[in-house]
């Protein structure tokens, strides 16, 4: 097999030995490349002998010198990656299985794939995978992984997962962490099903593997409108979330005593659905667990005071407006008091009830356009719209429901503007409208 050149970084090794965009890499120290890993891994030394072909078909080889972990400033395209592994579970929790029915055909694609997990973060959940391809990720260093755990009693995870490969997950979690291979775990938690007991089982079993495993990450279950009604599965409210919380709290603190960090955390919801105060900003560490929804919170407010600190213009007569999902809405309420008094300017938050998912689905990276333009029209006053990245297709201007921003700005007579999920990313786009309403 074979991976196309797409891109060359200038002065890159790469470019040095007269590698361009289209050339197909062949061999790497006479080895054949299979896919994009196994390019990451031959590189990796410190003398390479590469073969490649270019676009004429004339067949190049080139030596190499480098230091160990030198790139070579190649952007290459595996086609391995267009179609990769599926997921072969049926999980009770599954919220690809809950989506209404004609939304475009890439939501519905459930992958489950190691080499996704190592490059893009994605969660797997080792359930397809043989022994021998546990032997390839601990071969060719596929390190960091993310893996789906939620619960480590075999006969429970079967059942949750609806596969019976699932039981295997300690030998699974044991084999690679001794072939040196880190792994960030997840739980989602389903009340009544892997909480309680089960959770704290399932800690102290994923513990053992510490510091290979040292992080944990406990999400609650989403349940949408479109759920089959004859599950029992259910949600979080209030009592049973803080019911988590008092649970997990005293097994952190002894984490911290023994090891520094309190190896599990909870997901954001968890606080802002029980209304128990938020974790102090130090107790995410590195802010890694942020795509778990983890900390997201306390990282905004930091972000927005650090963004303050840069910004000192007057917006005396500009207004706002920024939507938000209901979950999160009173606390930036209060975390926007202090924007407004600062830069002297009016924001408007308007908390949007998920109707497309229903109520339940209370955050804001799953809002839809719809929902937006049905319950701001003829309501919202402001004329420019803030919005959070994370509510679009990456890279795109499209909502979930394949709404485009475009259409929200004429439906509303507003200027959207996107802003990433950082305060100080907020603070900027205020800060350019403001300059530009004041110099027109």
């Amino acid at each position: 097999m074979s991976i196309e050149v797409r891109n060359v970084a200038k002065k890159s090794i790469g470019e040095k030995i007269g590698i361009e965009e289209g050339d197909i890499l062949l061999s790497i120290n006479g080895n054949e490349i299979g896919d994009i890993i196994e390019y990451k891994f031959l590189i990796c030394d410190e003398k390479i002998n590469i073969d490649f072909k270019k676009k004429t078909g004339e067949i190049c080889k080139a030596c190499v010198k480098k230091d160990f972990y030198d790139d070579m400033g190649l952007d290459v395209y595996d086609p391995s990656m267009d179609s990769p592994k599926r997921c072969h579970n049926k999980c009770i929790f599954c919220f690809i299985d809950q989506l209404p029915k004609g939304m475009r055909e890439s939501l519905y694609v459930k992958d489950d794939d190691s080499r996704l997990s190592f490059l893009q973060g994605n969660f797997v959940t080792l359930t397809n995978l043989t022994d021998d391809d546990l032997k390839r990720i601990i071969k060719y260093r596929i390190s960091p992984i993310n893996v789906s755990v939620h619960t480590t009693n075999p006969e429970l995870r079967v059942k949750m997962l609806n596969n019976k490969k699932a039981g295997r997950i300690l030998e699974q979690l044991k084999m690679l962490t001794e072939g040196g291979i880190q792994i960030s775990c997840q739980i989602v938690l389903c009340p009544g099903i892997n909480d309680g007991q089960e959770l704290i089982n399932t800690i102290n079993d994923l513990f053992k593997f510490y510091p290979s495993i040292s992080k944990v990450a406990v999400v609650p279950v989403g349940i949408t409108k479109y759920r089959d009604k004859s599950s029992n599965l259910k949600s979080y409210d209030k009592i049973l979330a803080a019911k988590v919380i008092d649970m997990v709290k005293p097994i952190q603190e002894n984490f911290i005593k023994e090891v520094g960090e309190p190896f599990i955390r909870l997901a954001d919801e968890f606080y802002l659905i029980s209304g128990k105060y938020l974790p102090e900003f130090e107790h995410y560490d590195d802010f890694s667990q942020l795509e778990d929804g983890i900390g997201m919170a306390r990282y905004f407010e930091n972000s927005v005071k650090t963004g303050l600190k840069f910004c000192n213009i007057d917006g005396k007569g500009m207004e706002f407006a920024i939507v938000t999902g209901t979950l999160i809405y009173e606390f930036l309420k209060g975390v926007l008091n202090e924007v407004e008094e600062k830069l002297n300017v009016k924001i408007k938050i308007y908390p949007i009830v998920n109707n497309y998912f229903g109520e339940k689905i209370n955050v804001s990276g799953l809002l839809t356009g719809r929902d937006i333009i049905s319950q701001l029209k003829g309501t919202i006053k402001e004329k420019i719209l803030l919005i959070s990245k994370n509510m679009l297709k990456a890279g795109e201007d499209v909502f979930l429901d394949d709404v485009k921003i475009e259409d929200i700005e004429r439906e509303l007579k507003v200027k959207i503007v996107v802003c990433e999920y950082t305060g100080e990313d907020l603070i900027e786009n205020i800060e350019e409208e403001v300059i530009k309403w004041q110099n027109q």
